[in-house]
């Protein structure tokens, strides 16, 4: 029997455990992907601290995986061996209601997700759904790809969905991990750019990565520094502070959309004034199916988007974690089997 490493939770709030398990088969419907990288979310603390219902341990964190097709369960067509794909926090789900056709799967009853409900890529191998797998295209490393799974589709999905076209101002609150690929996207979509953070620190990545304005909340107001450019079609939310947002909020032009994707336990403070004139709304925004994946992968390739990441290997899973939650990183964390890290 081929045997595995694998980095497993074995109990809610327990540590990470390097452990050896045998490979396993994919079932009808499933494929077996052989993990070559993936990235530390920091919702994996879900996981970790089991702060999602319904997870049963031990459970392999890790929504963040790009490998390749190394075999495929009975009755799997739509892919094949040896294709390099991708798998991210969006797990698979049944396909038997309209919420499916609607692209619904947030709220969908039956939606699994990746490392929650599913062992994740912390491990050498792993299976998915066939419906939860995505098309990694040439051009690409597995290490860049990997990130882009969740914290790139969640940032050029929101970022498409806002209303934004090419010449209009959007800003984008944190230069982190979520923030800096939202620059760069924002900047590929042909938008200008302001980058809004906390110091003068952040300044000179911002404009590297693509910002055409920056603005730092402690020397400025950033609403009216916002207001004096004309007023923002699109705020990307992305650094998980309800206070920064709520700073934010009259910064919006006419017709302007706040994106939330920094998850926040923090409430959102606006006035219904503030909302109301110039017809300005608040949206939250998850991550996304594998179609979504796949067209943030191609826009990655075609516009030169990439992600800063380090480095590790599987072995060093809890430093990795403690070096992602630590949020020192530069700017996500990713898991390489490959055997190019340090």
């Amino acid at each position: 029997m081929q045997k595995m490493k694998a980095v497993q939770i074995a109990k809610a709030g327990g540590p990470f455990e390097l452990v050896e398990r045998a490979v396993p088969e994919p079932a009808a419907g499933q494929v077996r992907i052989r993990v070559r990288a993936c990235g530390i979310c920091h919702s994996d603390m879900l996981t970790k601290e089991n702060l999602w219902p319904g997870i049963k341990y031990p459970r392999v964190p890790g929504h963040e995986v790009a490998g390749v097709i190394d075999a495929l369960g009975p009755g799997v067509t739509n892919w094949r061996t040896g294709q390099n794909v991708g798998v991210g926090w969006h797990g698979g789900h049944c396909s038997h209601c309209a919420r499916c056709r609607r692209g619904d799967f947030i709220s969908c009853e039956t939606l699994q997700v990746t490392g929650i409900h599913l062992d994740g890529g912390y491990e050498e191998f792993m299976l998915a759904p066939e419906n939860a797998v995505a098309a990694v295209p040439e051009g690409i490393s597995f290490e860049e790809a990997a990130p882009l799974m969740c914290a790139g589709i969640t940032t050029y999905n929101s970022l498409r969905n806002s209303g934004a076209r090419p010449g209009d101002l959007v800003a984008v609150q944190g230069v982190g991990g979520l923030g800096h690929l939202a620059i760069q996207f924002a900047n590929k979509f042909g938008c200008r750019v302001a980058a809004v953070s906390r110091g003068s620190d952040s300044a000179a990545l911002a404009a590297k990565l693509g910002a055409h304005h920056y603005i730092d909340t402690r020397a400025q107001n950033p609403a009216e520094e916002l207001q004096k450019l004309g007023g923002a079609r699109a705020i990307l939310a992305t650094a998980p502070s309800g206070k920064a947002m709520s700073a934010l909020v009259s910064g919006l032009g006419a017709d302007g959309k706040m994106m939330v994707i920094g998850a926040s336990p923090e409430a959102i403070e606006v006035t219904p004034l503030q909302l109301i004139g110039g017809r300005k709304t608040i949206q939250g925004w998850p991550s996304g199916a594998p179609a979504d994946s796949e067209d943030t992968l191609r826009f990655a390739v075609l516009s030169g988007v990439r992600p800063m990441i380090e480095k590790f290997p599987l072995e060093r899973a809890a430093e990795a974690y403690e070096r992602m939650m630590s949020g020192k990183a530069q700017f996500r964390v990713v898991l390489s089997t490959t055997g190019n890290t340090p």
